[in-house]
């Protein structure tokens, strides 16, 4: 069996170089793998299903030993770690490496992907999956798998009925110049501020609003100091399965096709198990007294018209001619398979 370790990192990497000794002989690769989520969250069972399917399938030569909730550092520490093979491996959300890989930050445009699940694996499976784990290659790190985590929705504490119910207010992004865009693009504004410090800026009216997955919202209770819950699925979470290039290359190539073909089985389960904990969550929503509105797919429609194009300007700007490559596979794919 893998292991799941509950250690306290009293150090953080440092302490994770000391771990793993003493392996069984049969086993010729471990690798540290840490992220930030708890162990009751989907990333972690998700990877839980993984270790056990690659341990089996290459008769326990490759193990996995799992960190979760930050226990090899934040995310910036834990994707250095891996950079410098400190660690061998990190599942860190898209969001927390754009700074790693601009080109990444793709994924921060307003409705990217399609709202049919069927429709958005095609994206991620295709050409645009593909093209964005090879955008890795020249940072210093193997990319082999997208996972979903989920899809962001708009709160506020005024009503949200319409498009033009957003002009004049004022929403918390994370720091990124796409998300202003998306917000600037339907007259909002947008404020980037810590995620520690979002709930206090709702209860206090620094901002009216913010843009969350569902089980976000209801775990850190912003129904407390929110009011409207528009499910718009504007936002794609996306998790990103990274190893250290040295440890990666060190593999036969048969244990690398252990490992990439258990992440490509195992993604299903993970989205259903965030589904569920994302309907869990709105029941949590609703109960605690949110007025909850559900966008129609021609709204969503209306919404990436108005959005996209400007979210997608500030990406370029920042990423040059490897992000309009990238776009290009991107819109060029979305055509064929959504149709439009």
């Amino acid at each position: 069996m893998h292991r799941t370790n509950t250690l306290l990192a009293v150090s953080g990497i440092a302490l994770a170089s000391v771990l793993g000794l003493g392996q069984a002989a049969a086993q010729e690769f471990t690798a540290r793998i840490g992220h930030l989520e708890s162990p009751q969250q989907p990333r972690h069972q998700g990877l839980e299903i993984v270790a056990d399917l690659v341990e089996e399938r290459t008769g326990g030569a490759v193990v996995f030993e799992l960190f979760p909730a930050g226990q090899l550092g934040n995310a910036r520490e834990m994707n250095e770690g891996v950079q410098l093979g400190v660690i061998e491996g990190t599942v860190s959300p898209a969001a927390f490496l754009g700074g790693f890989n601009p080109e990444v930050s793709i994924l921060d445009i307003p409705y990217l992907l399609p709202s049919d699940r069927d429709e958005a694996a095609e994206l991620r499976n295709g050409a645009f999956g593909e093209a964005i784990l090879d955008s890795f290659d020249q940072y210093g790190f193997e990319a082999i798998a997208l996972w979903p985590n989920g899809r962001k929705n708009f709160t506020s504490n005024n009503p949200l009925d319409d498009m033009a119910a957003f002009e004049g207010q004022r929403f918390r992004v994370m720091d990124s110049n796409i998300l202003i865009e998306q917000f600037n693009a339907v007259g909002a504004s947008a404020i980037a501020l810590p995620f520690s410090e979002l709930y206090t800026a709702l209860q206090t009216g620094v901002v009216d609003g913010q843009e969350n997955p569902l089980d976000t919202i209801a775990t850190m209770r912003y129904y407390e100091v929110q009011d409207y819950l528009v499910i718009s699925e504007h936002g794609a979470m996306e998790d990103v399965v990274l190893f250290n290039p040295a440890w990666w290359s060190s593999l036969p190539a048969e244990y690398q096709d252990v490992i990439v073909t258990a992440f490509e089985e195992v993604r299903p389960q993970v989205e259903e198990i965030k589904e569920a904990a994302q309907e869990t969550a709105l029941q949590t929503l609703e109960e605690n007294g949110m007025q909850v509105r559900v966008l129609s797919e021609e709204e969503r429609a209306a919404l990436r018209e108005v959005m996209y194009p400007l979210a997608a300007e500030a990406y370029l700007e920042r990423t040059g001619d490897a992000g309009q490559a990238l776009l290009d596979v991107y819109e060029s794919e979305y055509a064929e398979i959504v149709g439009q």
